[in-house]
């Protein structure tokens, strides 16, 4: 990816998270993390990959609100980027958070019953 990519992904990222810390009062998305986001080359569309820092358990509904708002982020976007176009949204659920967790959980297990393979 080149460097230009890499900073209209992160341009594109740090606006979104204000947007929604700032301007966004809707409860659904309190917490809400924007994690990454993958433009395409012709910069004609953008995965913006989210992830809740308190539940998962909403996730289809969170997507749908994001879904629903995608025109009012894409023209926040456009009055503070400096593109000729921007791209259009789409939103993708993060699980990396959940598996990071999974794994570690898992590790520690394993480190413990290695310690003490006879589970005393």
């Amino acid at each position: 990816m080149s460097h230009r990519m890499e900073r209209v992904n992160q341009l594109i990222r740090e606006e979104l998270s204000r947007i929604m810390q700032r301007e966004i009062r809707d409860p659904r998305l309190e917490f809400l993390s924007i994690n990454a986001v993958e433009t395409a080359a012709d910069l004609g569309f953008a995965k913006v990959f989210v992830s809740h820092l308190v539940t998962s358990e909403n996730k289809k509904e969170i997507l749908q609100t994001l879904t629903g708002a995608a025109g009012y982020f894409r023209g926040e976007l456009g009055k503070v980027l400096t593109l000729r176009h921007v791209p259009e949204l789409a939103f993708y659920w993060d699980d990396s958070i959940e598996r990071g967790a999974r794994l570690n959980r898992l590790i520690e297990e394993a480190n413990r019953d290695s310690v003490n393979p006879s589970g005393e």
